[in-house]
């Protein structure tokens, strides 16, 4: 399997998952013009990643903001790293927020009420 690495825009966010590693960090704006195929190359990949062998996973997200669409994606993410965590594999979530950004502290613990699989919230100063 491939590294996928986009590039940040003024709309989307850095996105970089490598399978070898079990890396995946997504970071920056996320409000792209159609959310479910701008993610879609990642939810592909997540998709193929979850049949192998199962491995520690780590996912860094770290947004200064994302419209509903994007949460939806990030929430279907977090659905297919959860299946993955259920069937054993270790996974290892951290949401960094900035500490004067309540609504990012707030939807990271909006994503933590819903997930069984742990969410690390992370204050960050910028």
């Amino acid at each position: 399997m491939e590294t996928i690495t986009i590039e940040e825009s003024s709309k989307t966010p850095y996105i970089f998952m490598d399978p070898e590693k079990g890396v995946l960090e997504i970071k920056g704006r996320s409000i792209p013009e159609n959310s479910i195929e701008f993610y879609k190359p990642l939810t592909d990949m997540l998709s193929e990643y979850s049949e192998q062998e199962m491995r520690k996973t780590t996912v860094k997200i770290q947004l200064e903001y994302f419209n509903t669409s994007s949460s939806k994606c990030i929430l279907d993410i977090f659905k297919r790293l959860e299946v993955m965590y259920r069937k054993g594999w270790t996974i290892e979530i951290f949401w960094y927020y900035d500490e004067d950004d309540e609504d990012m502290y707030e939807s990271g613990e909006d994503y933590q009420s819903i997930l069984t699989c742990p969410i690390s919230l992370v204050e960050v100063k910028y």
